[in-house]
């Protein structure tokens, strides 16, 4: 099992919008390297932490679970979709989904949170530039995160 970190836009699709749906798609991803990490690396049964992006407190707001892995982003071929790619055939098609069942919602752990922690300060969500939505978790940061949880 691996552990992973996806970002999303609270006011686009929120912890909140995967609980009410209990199974979410994570789809829209427009990225090579978090496609790939989509596509190579997010098997069925991994942990995910759900991450509000561009908000007012950025922070891990929950726990989802990998159900489905990758398979074709529907969006991309859809002309009236905002993911649209017209380069995208069903044949080779350039972009992947995958699925998330809600788990949990926590105490928000913010940025400071994660500043302020000996591992969970060098995790790559903080490091100068790192913009991808997917986002691998070491082993040494879920359980600090999982401790940070437990204190709530």
């Amino acid at each position: 099992m691996a552990y992973w970190l996806f970002k999303s836009e609270p006011d686009a699709y929120s912890i909140d919008d995967l609980k009410r749906e209990t199974i979410g798609r994570w789809d829209g991803v427009r990225n090579y390297q978090a496609r790939n990490f989509l596509r190579d690396g997010v098997k069925a049964g991994d942990t995910v932490l759900f991450y509000h992006s561009s908000c007012k407190v950025p922070a891990i707001v929950g726990v989802a679970k990998a159900v489905k892995e990758a398979y074709p982003d529907p969006t991309q071929f859809d002309p009236a979709h905002k993911y649209h790619d017209p380069k995208s055939t069903r044949e080779k098609p350039r972009w992947v989904a995958v699925d998330v069942a809600y788990v949990k919602h926590i105490q928000p752990i913010t940025r400071d949170d994660l500043r302020a922690h000996p591992v969970l300060s060098r995790m790559s969500l903080l490091q100068r530039g790192q913009r991808l939505s997917i986002l691998p978790v070491s082993k040494e940061e879920w359980a600090a995160v999982s401790a940070l949880m437990k204190k709530a």
